[in-house]
């Protein structure tokens, strides 16, 4: 976090949460949606989503008319408006107990398929396809949360990107980047993110109610204060344990009439 230097540190509650109140629900850029995802209620059945770059591969797990499991699959390719859409293959194979037999492979073209993330967030979308001229199926999903919490507490080394936008002042539409140590504290009721920033001679600290949205933990109201006289709210998003450490991004109302949008990565000490 690096305030625009001409923008004073301490302004008034009542402007930040008028402030808050005007912030985008969902950042503009593509999120991550490699995870599970279910219909809430509807057991036994699901999606499995796989992301690199602006490609998902999905294989579906659901049920044919006389009731008995089959596998779906498809590679949707993401369109100018953030969908995900592609052909949808029927697939079997060896029995899994019997040698395998490569001439029993089966993958034919079976319809289409559409994954339209979320325009508020990034947990959630809604799922279209077809198979077999049977019709149109159209389900709501949501990530996968119903498992044990994942662990992100820790002592880290990272760095963040981010920007200042919308402020009065036009000079304070800036972008910046910092390094820092980061402490991440994790209990049930709270999430906390203490950046320690080098050579700011600052230190912010995040803390809210943790929400677990499958691979995802978002704080939709964290208070975000810093020893250099920022005290305002933030909204913290995606934010996900990675193979080397932590990953996320934030948002939040800050002087002058600015908004600050910061994506942060680190590594684990």
């Amino acid at each position: 976090m690096r305030l625009p230097t001409s923008l004073a540190r301490k302004f008034c509650a009542a402007t930040l949460a008028a402030l808050a109140l005007l912030l985008p629900l969902k950042p503009a850029q593509a999120a991550e949606y490699t995870d599970l995802w279910v219909t809430p209620f509807e057991d036994a059945w699901g999606i499995n989503f796989v992301q690199w770059g602006s490609i998902i591969y999905a294989t579906f797990y659901i049920y044919g008319p006389d009731n008995q499991p089959l596998w779906y699959s498809a590679v949707l390719n993401r369109d100018a408006l953030g969908n995900y859409s592609g052909t949808l293959f029927i697939n079997g194979g060896t029995y899994f107990a019997a040698p395998w037999n490569p001439n029993q492979i089966v993958s034919q073209v079976a319809g289409t398929a559409t994954f339209a993330p979320s325009q508020v967030n990034d947990y959630q979308g809604t799922l279209t396809y077809t198979v077999n001229g049977v019709g149109t199926i159209i389900k709501s999903l949501q990530r996968f949360s119903d498992h044990p919490p994942i662990p992100l507490g820790g002592t880290y080394f990272g760095a963040e990107s981010g920007s200042y936008s919308g402020c009065t002042n036009s000079a304070d539409n800036l972008s910046f980047v910092d390094t820092f140590p980061l402490t991440v504290t994790q209990t049930p009721t709270a999430l906390t993110l203490v950046f320690a920033y080098d050579g700011l001679g600052a230190t912010c600290t995040l803390t809210g109610f943790p929400v677990q949205n499958g691979l995802l933990y978002s704080v939709p109201a964290a208070t975000y204060v810093c020893t250099d006289g920022l005290n305002t709210t933030a909204s913290i998003f995606n934010v996900k344990q990675t193979a080397q450490g932590i990953e996320g991004q934030f948002s939040a109302p800050v002087p002058g009439n600015c908004r600050e949008d910061t994506r942060f990565s680190a590594v684990r000490n």
